[in-house]
């Protein structure tokens, strides 16, 4: 009789790692580790309690401080916008100002209005008093006329208007010129700056751009109003 073989037995196979399974467990893993790291950072939080306190204090303590500076630069503007509704005549007006104290009043009136303004006013000045960039980057150049008998005086001639329009370009790359008087002008002046497009304040424009709070390009013809841009 002949002798049986042992049965050798073959190991199963194992199955294969499907690509839905191998997901799963990275993101199984991925679920652990976050636990992990959360329940480190809440230990962490338990024994150093104080320093998100120190934090969330420092943060609302900032915020105070931003918060009212806005609100006080907002007060101290419209107090100064308020301050800047000049009038023309009577203590303090406009005609009773030295024609240095007129180029100052200008330029503030055009700070009031969103510009940034200065004044440039001096000798060999080029005809230019005042210097200023609207909120679109538009750049003025203005030259300021203060008038001792604003009614009964001497008007503005066009020569003041021949200078300006000789330099406001060439001189200080503007895109606008104004002359602004507490007087009136010429006949002449008139014309030739409407001609021209030199824009002229006369003592009624003046009026109701330093009374009403209006800017200026609101109270001028012939000038949009700025549209909300970039300064350059």
């Amino acid at each position: 009789m002949a002798e049986r073989r042992p049965t050798v037995r073959r190991p199963r196979p194992r199955r294969p790692v499907r690509r839905d399974d191998a997901t799963w467990i990275a993101y199984a893993l991925v679920a652990l580790l976050a636990l992990s790291a959360a329940a480190a950072l809440l230990r962490w939080l338990a024994a150093n309690w104080w320093i998100p306190a120190a934090a969330a204090l420092a943060a609302g303590t900032a915020t105070t401080v931003v918060l009212r500076s806005r609100a006080l630069a907002a007060r101290e503007h419209r107090l100064r916008a308020a301050q800047l509704r000049l009038a023309l005549s009577g203590p303090g007006g406009i005609d009773h100002m030295t024609p240095d104290a007129f180029e100052y009043a200008v330029r503030d009136l055009l700070q009031r209005d969103g510009c940034r303004a200065r004044k440039v006013g001096r000798a060999n000045d080029q005809s230019v008093d005042v210097l200023a960039e609207d909120p679109t980057g538009r750049r003025w150049a203005v030259q300021c006329k203060h008038k001792q008998d604003p009614v009964g005086g001497k008007p503005v001639g066009v020569g003041v208007l021949y200078a300006l329009a000789g330099t406001y370009q060439r001189a200080h790359d503007a895109h606008l010129a104004v002359v602004v008087t507490n007087g009136r002008f010429s006949r002449d002046a008139h014309r030739w700056g409407t001609e021209q497009g030199i824009h002229l304040v006369d003592r009624a424009v003046l009026a109701r751009w330093a009374a009403d709070g209006h800017p200026l390009w609101s109270v001028l013809p012939r000038i949009p109003a700025p549209r909300n841009g970039r300064l350059n």
